[in-house]
């Protein structure tokens, strides 16, 4: 985390003065003077960073150079929509991701389940944006049946989840495939099945749930995965999101903004993997966590 901070500080104050894009007419050096003394900027960067992490500890992220707004209320009014937009695109990836994985595992000679598997991988070869701006074009303007932007209604969400999803889709069905053949070919799963056991219940608690500890690992990167995703979504259909304040940002060389948000997305990426690893415990008894 610090040296994601110490990166996004550095990298953001030589991409330039924000004063370059706040005055594109010029300004006197009296006012960019005036400009800089009153931001910090006046100071050596090391002592810049040395306030900025000052601040941070007790809570401050520091304000918008350009509307003044506290930075931490400018992301927490903006998170909402990422958060479901996100959350709805993970749901729907896990739903049809696993079992397809599975099926295209346990039936590896069904002609459908395997064309279903190359349709998304199709999907996933494809970037995010490519994908919004197709579905925008069939579902939005030539069909007419959903909405190509905002959030107003359930309906709105159709669209900006599905892109998110089905690259995620493609991605949890070829792992969950892998793990599943890799145990299908176990010493357990022969033992159960030299026992008379039957298919169903060999798939459902031998193989299925050996299969899913790699999968949590696929799972915890597909959540940092889709933190970039959103931002490219969130541009497409005019979201409401963070996503958008990060482009801004990044535009505008707005400081404070950009540093918060990408401290706030390497966090939750931290957090992600630390939860990951947590979960082991619990989808396979064997591991235990060490002292």
């Amino acid at each position: 985390m610090f040296v994601v901070l110490l990166i996004s500080f550095i990298v953001g104050r030589l991409s330039g003065t924000p004063f370059e894009i706040m005055f594109p007419d010029g300004l006197t050096v009296e006012h960019q003077i005036a400009l800089e003394k009153k931001f910090k900027l006046d100071l050596p960067m090391h002592e810049q960073f040395r306030l900025y992490v000052t601040q941070i500890f007790k809570g401050d992220f520091g304000r918008s150079l350009y509307t003044g707004e506290k930075v931490w209320a400018m992301y927490a009014i903006r998170m909402p929509a990422t958060l479901a937009v996100g959350s709805l695109a993970l749901l729907v990836a896990i739903i049809i991701g696993l079992p397809l994985g599975a099926l295209s595992a346990l039936y590896r000679k069904n002609i459908g389940v395997t064309g279903a598997l190359l349709l998304v991988f199709l999907g996933y070869a494809v970037p995010h944006f490519v994908i919004g701006i197709g579905l925008i074009l069939l579902f939005g303007y030539i069909l007419q049946i959903l909405p190509a932007t905002g959030l107003d209604t359930w309906r709105h969400f159709a669209l900006p989840t599905i892109t998110l999803a089905i690259p995620m889709i493609a991605v949890l069905a070829r792992f969950m495939r892998a793990a599943m053949l890799d145990a299908i070919g176990q010493d357990y799963v022969s033992t159960a099945t030299s026992k008379g056991l039957t298919d169903a219940h060999i798939a459902r608690n031998h193989i299925f749930r050996n299969a899913l500890v790699p999968i949590i690992s696929v799972v915890g990167l597909e959540i940092a995965g889709l933190l970039n995703g959103t931002i490219f979504v969130e541009t497409v259909f005019s979201l409401p999101g963070v996503g958008r304040i990060l482009i801004g940002a990044v535009e505008q060389r707005d400081y404070p903004v950009l540093q918060f948000g990408l401290i706030a997305y390497s966090l939750i990426v931290v957090t992600v993997n630390l939860i990951v690893d947590l979960l082991y415990v619990v989808a396979d008894p064997r591991i235990r966590l060490e002292k």
